[in-house]
């Protein structure tokens, strides 16, 4: 688990060049806000999550799936970070923020990834 990042990962990458790429200026990994979002854009009071669907258990997506050993440990770690993911997330729209989360899945899909960014952009 050491090895596993929480910055600069490869679908917080693909998200990133895509939002610099249709023109839009943010911030990374700002610590003074919950939760420390992937991406802030201040001018439109948003905020990005990029979870991987492993660790964030993206309910549905195939690559939630819980290891075969040590089972109560993942379940109590998956659940510790749902719970905190959720916190987070009020924590910034009671602050005002509009949250977003993408999923990593989502991220390999650039025409669907882009029309999700402009959703919440416009």
């Amino acid at each position: 688990m050491r090895s596993n990042t929480h910055k600069d990962t490869g679908p917080e990458i693909r998200v990133r060049k895509l939002l610099h790429s249709l023109g839009y200026r943010f911030r990374l990994h700002r610590t003074d806000l919950p939760g420390k979002p992937d991406i802030v854009l201040p001018k439109s009071k948003l905020v990005i999550f990029v979870n991987g669907c492993f660790w964030h258990q993206h309910p549905g997506c195939p690559k939630a799936s819980i290891p075969k050993t040590n089972i109560e440990f993942w379940k109590s770690k998956f659940q510790a970070n749902r719970k905190r993911d959720i916190k987070n997330q009020i924590q910034l729209t009671e602050q005002g923020w509009q949250v977003v989360v993408i999923w990593e899945c989502q991220t390999s899909d650039k025409e669907k990834l882009t029309k999700l960014l402009e959703l919440y952009l416009k």
